[in-house]
């Protein structure tokens, strides 16, 4: 064993030789921040080529972007070229070294992080020449690598970003990487030759059954690929700030449902609706104001008299369908249904037990285009969060020309990505109900039809 022993001044040096290393370890080992270049005095444009790393063939699509694109819009230009989902985290780097400067995502603040913010970054503040690169990388579990290299400077920017060539479909979301991606690809090229099939899959049916609907590792469609990038780069419509506080929140979460509905050409603008279509969208409530007159008794305990339910009832189309008397309104939801919506959207009033048109619609009944947009006037309904928000989400759906028998999931979603949950199961969606929704399925004619809307019947109601 030693003998010599270490005085007090010898231990300090030698903690203080220990803590210089630690030190000099850190600095060797932290990440340093990307450099920007100066923002140049001209805008011009880029050709890019984009190169899924390690495909065999390369899967590659060629843009072009304006060169003041911000980076989290060349990411959505990235998404929709190369035809993914946007439904994992990304990055984007300025080399590929081991501790390689890298771009931070709002993410990546939130949990924590430090360094140089993404969103105001501009493309040309990255690359400027000829041969230039940048890193993107997708899905930190497949670790989708990507490589743009600037194949030409454009004098003339592009207005928009575009896609001007490319080869090979986009791998699937979650397939498991090159890998995976490799296996699938080989299996669909031999027309799905069992012999290659994954062995993730039990049989060709489940194989078959999880891959998108016609995905071939061979197609690609420069047109397609347009349209989506045209799709995710345009800018949504001018809205409210109630809705533009909604937008923000779920762009902070890094949902884009709602900014891609409200982007969508049909949420923009008025849409002309004629008298006849103004009064086939309202005919459910212009029958209560009618059946209603100046006022009517109702119950003792509150409901709507077994006459005049059953003349609702019939008159509305619901006898054509609905499985019994129709002539209790507590026993009768679509007439109990009809009269909560007219009376939250102001169309009629209960007072010392009678229901009459309000004083703001009485004098307009007769007028369908009134009646709308007095209806419009007051969407949507509701005063909690859970209400409006539930409520702007269906406006959104509607708005943005979703098939109708599609709403109620594609609201969920919407709500989903704004942080609500179902309320017994945390991981699952929310329920869609609102009485904005009602509303909107009544404009939608579901009364006449078991509650399903009408063929074509959205047309006028998304504008």
């Amino acid at each position: 064993m030693a003998s010599e022993k270490f005085e007090a001044p010898d231990l300090q040096k030698f903690i203080a030789s220990l803590r210089s290393d630690a030190d000099d370890l850190d600095d060797l080992w932290r990440r340093p921040e990307p450099q920007l270049l100066p923002v140049p005095s001209a805008v011009r444009g880029f050709r890019i080529r984009i190169d899924l790393q390690r495909t065999k063939p390369p899967v590659w699509r060629r843009v072009e972007v304006p060169g003041d694109i911000l980076l989290p819009r060349l990411h959505e230009v990235i998404q929709a070229a190369m035809g993914w989902a946007d439904s994992h985290l990304h990055r984007f780097r300025t080399s590929n070294d081991r501790n390689a400067p890298e771009f931070l995502t709002q993410f990546d603040l939130d949990e924590g992080g430090e360094g140089v913010l993404e969103d105001d970054v501009r493309l040309d503040q990255v690359i400027a020449d000829e041969g230039d690169r940048l890193w993107y990388d997708y899905d930190f579990g497949d670790d989708w690598k990507h490589l743009l290299r600037v194949e030409k400077v454009l004098d003339d920017p592009p207005s928009a970003p575009v896609c001007v060539g490319g080869k090979l479909a986009c791998p699937p979301e979650d397939c498991g990487g090159v890998w995976g991606y490799s296996e699938l690809a080989d299996w669909v090229r031999s027309d799905y030759d069992d012999a290659l099939r994954p062995e993730v899959f039990e049989n060709a049916e489940e194989g078959r059954a999880w891959l998108p609907d016609g995905w071939h590792p061979d197609a690609f469609d420069t047109d397609e690929t347009n349209e989506l990038i045209t799709a995710v780069t345009a800018e949504p419509i001018p809205v409210v700030e109630e809705l533009e506080s909604l937008l923000e929140l779920a762009q902070n979460r890094g949902a884009r449902g709602l900014r891609n509905a409200l982007a969508h050409p049909s949420a923009s603008g008025a849409t002309d609706v004629s008298t006849d279509d103004a009064a086939d969208l309202t005919e459910p409530f212009r029958v209560l104001l009618d059946v209603v007159g100046d006022g009517v008794t109702l119950t003792g305990s509150g409901y709507l008299k077994p006459a005049v339910v059953e003349q609702l009832a019939h008159r509305t189309g619901i006898t054509e369908w609905w499985n019994g008397k129709a002539n209790r309104e507590d026993l009768t939801w679509p007439v109990a249904d009809l009269r909560a919506t007219a009376r939250a959207l102001g169309l009629v009033s209960v007072r010392k037990g009678r229901i009459a048109p309000t004083q703001a619609i009485a004098r307009r009944r007769d007028d369908p285009h009134a009646i709308l947009r007095h209806i419009t006037g007051r969407l949507p309904l509701g005063t909690t969060p859970a209400e409006r928000h539930a409520g702007w989400m269906a406006l959104a759906v509607v708005a943005n020309e979703t098939p109708a028998e599609l709403w109620e999931a594609s609201i969920s979603e919407l709500l989903f990505d704004l942080g609500w949950r179902d309320r017994e199961d945390p991981y699952r969606v929310p329920s869609p109900d609102s009485l904005t929704l009602d509303t909107l399925n009544l404009l939608a004619g579901t009364i006449r039809a078991s509650w399903r809307p009408k063929p074509g019947s959205t047309d006028s109601i998304g504008g």
